[in-house]
């Protein structure tokens, strides 16, 4: 069956990103591919493959399901579960021999537990809380931690980590340097240098090289997208010579193509009015495959290398454009969303200025069952 629509993924502009980031963090730090929640929208096995074809050192993923997923499929780079795993999961980091984020004593507990079941030994790293407050111990608690970890015999402590709230959202990085020191403080604590330390998100990753540690853990950088207005700024200021391509392309095609009278309505809610004749197209994509409602008559799609505008509001399941000025349009043209066409481009930035959110949102929501297509 033909579908409806499809993502293209470029394989030379992923190559280019990694090449860059790996570049900044120079060959003595590990570099982690982050591909949960479907690799932000552009596939969770086809990222990963790329991923440990252009050197990444690890996969982060978010849950034991996309962990268990990858490596199904024989890839075989190390996998840290960056997520919370169920209790009644945690056999399966034992028996995969996955590495898991851990903070609660009730999860490590169990971990022992079934990792003696099997005569293993599994890696953890626990989370310190230097300043986001969400998941991880306080500083104060690691050394308690510690003491608890070393009465577990098939435990093995493997890395240390944090995450910045603050580093990506502003100019000022003074929040970000304040939850810094906190980490270096774990470290003291630890007083083991041979695990593997790690804080730096894609941001942090461009801008702060003394947050590099061991390994840094790259998002959305990897996907040619910025983490922020902001960050991208900073790296002008710091005259940083890094270009990101964007790697996704989504396109659709004309289902439909009709003429309708001046003052027709158009679409649920009767939220736009034609004030001329319209020749209107129909593209099979809306909300329900992760299109955003909230750009109903706000954004544009490309058709034949012209803007469309979107007219009326996004349906579940379609949305319908002004072909009106853009000539030779035919049945299955194809569509683009995000991407470019000639001289025209859409930017998942674009999209998310226009929808109040972030570009990760955009390119994340796309739904997972619209193909995902490896291009050169």
């Amino acid at each position: 069956m033909v579908p409806t629509s499809t993502v293209e993924i470029s394989e030379t502009k992923f190559r280019e990103n990694i090449t860059q980031l790996k570049g900044l963090i120079g060959t003595g730090t590990k570099l982690m591919a982050v591909v949960k929640s479907n690799a932000y929208g552009h596939g969770t096995l086809l990222i990963s493959k790329l991923a440990q074809k252009y050197g990444a050192d690890y996969l982060g993923v978010n849950s034991i399901e996309e962990a268990i997923l990858i490596r199904e499929n024989k890839i075989n780079l190390p996998i840290l579960i960056l997520g919370y795993v169920p209790l009644k999961d945690i056999k399966y980091v034992a028996e995969y021999d996955f590495e898991v984020v851990m903070y609660n004593k009730e999860n490590i507990e169990k971990l022992q537990r079934e990792s003696e079941k099997i005569n293993k030994k599994s890696k953890i790293h626990l989370k310190i809380e230097t300043g986001t407050n969400r998941q991880g111990i306080f500083p104060e608690k690691l050394e308690e931690m510690l003491n608890f970890l070393s009465t577990k015999k098939n435990i093995e402590l493997k890395g240390i980590y944090t995450h910045f709230a603050n580093i990506e959202d502003t100019t000022d990085h003074s929040y970000a340097m304040k939850q810094l020191e906190n980490f270096k403080k774990a470290i003291n604590i630890t007083n083991n240098r041979h695990l593997i330390f790690h804080t730096a998100c894609s941001a942090a990753t461009i801008l702060f090289p003394e947050t590099h540690f061991s390994m840094v853990r790259t998002g959305i950088s990897l996907y040619g997208l910025w983490p922020s207005r902001e960050t991208f700024i900073s790296a002008k200021e710091k005259k940083l010579n890094i270009k990101l391509k964007p790697i996704l392309k989504w396109k659709s095609i004309i289902a439909q193509i009709k003429e309708i009278p001046e003052g027709s309505f158009i679409g649920y809610g009767c939220t736009y009015k034609a004030n001329r004749k319209l020749k209107i197209g129909i593209v099979p994509v809306g909300y329900f495959e992760g299109y955003p409602r909230a750009l109903s008559n706000k954004s544009y799609v490309i058709v034949n290398g012209k803007r469309a505008q979107i007219l009326g509001r996004i349906c579940m399941n379609m949305m319908i454009v002004d072909l009106t000025e853009i000539e030779n349009v035919k049945i299955e043209d194809e569509v683009v969303l995000i991407g470019k066409m000639g001289k025209e481009e859409i930017t998942a930035d674009y999209l998310a200025n226009l929808s109040n959110t972030i570009n990760y949102e955009i390119v994340t929501r796309i739904s997972p069952h619209i193909p995902r297509i490896l291009i050169s």
